[in-house]
């Protein structure tokens, strides 16, 4: 079965920013207010696992639906988070923080556009241990990548479960992350994403790359080399489909509360862009 968005793509997030200003993609965003601010802090080593990491995210809430951005541990103190409650999205969208930013942005539009109703393929990640539903989370991301065996990937944000179904798959890759490092088969982690993109046939985003500010100069190189480009996100899950034929070929969006946080069954949300012929 092929999933396509119904979004109408944008070239970047400050593209759809003023699009929201404007009130054209929902209500006012002066009228919607964020109820709830708060950083989820977690850290984790997979049973049979070698390594342990963290991940520090920023979450508000706007009526129902939560958006959220990915930080590095003590980027945002908590009284920058709890200023955000009772503010409106039209001013967090002003925030001088690009993590409440895109935060804001994605829970707008996560309010305004559920994922329920914007053309998304709900794929349920069973219930397990840590280790189990990271795979079933991952294997579902691969399940976007239209690649045959054999080709290489660019795994932008390295998460050594999409590496090890990358594996199981023939397919080869080239893990790359902002920190380096080494991954859990000792690969070594290139730094330079832009640089990699020509090596590389297609590409695998994580939607840390919004918050961040990387995303749009890989997607622009990306498009220009005819590099296809898949996004699995927690962070911007909101954020990201409205780029689908705008250089992205597929989303893998994951809501909050993620995978990591609850031992039940989980849902994540998988988009495709329109083909024309």
């Amino acid at each position: 079965m092929t999933v396509r968005s119904t979004h109408q793509p944008v070239s970047s997030v400050a593209d759809l920013t003023e699009l929201v200003r404007a009130g054209a993609l929902g209500p006012d965003p002066a009228s919607c207010a964020v109820s709830v601010a708060f950083t989820t802090s977690q850290g984790a080593r997979h049973a049979s696992r070698d390594r342990s990491y963290r991940n520090t995210v920023v979450s508000l809430r706007i009526e129902r639906a939560v958006g959220s951005c990915a930080v590095e541990p003590g980027e945002l103190a908590d009284a920058d988070v709890h200023d955000c409650v009772g503010a409106s999205a039209a001013d967090l969208l002003a925030h001088p923080s690009p993590a409440i930013r895109t935060a804001a942005l994605d829970a707008y539009l996560m309010s305004a556009h559920p994922h329920e109703r914007s053309g998304a393929r709900p794929v349920v990640v069973a219930g397990g241990t840590s280790l189990e539903k990271s795979l079933a989370r991952a294997s579902a991301v691969v399940d976007l990548l239209d690649a045959p065996p054999g080709s290489r990937v660019l795994v932008v944000g390295v998460v050594n479960s999409l590496l090890h179904h990358l594996r199981a798959r023939g397919l080869r890759y080239v893990p790359c992350d902002l920190k380096g490092g080494r991954t859990e088969w000792d690969e070594p982690v290139v730094t330079d994403a832009l640089a990699a993109v020509e090596h590389c046939d297609l590409v695998l985003v994580s939607g840390m790359a919004v918050g961040n500010g990387s995303f749009e100069p890989l997607l622009r190189t990306a498009s220009l080399a005819g590099r296809p480009v898949v996004a699995f996100a927690q962070t911007a899950s909101a954020v990201l489909p409205w780029f689908l034929g705008a250089g992205l070929s597929a989303v893998s969006a994951e809501p909050y509360p993620f995978f990591w946080l609850d031992g039940g069954p989980t849902t994540v949300f998988q988009y495709r862009r329109e083909h024309t012929s």
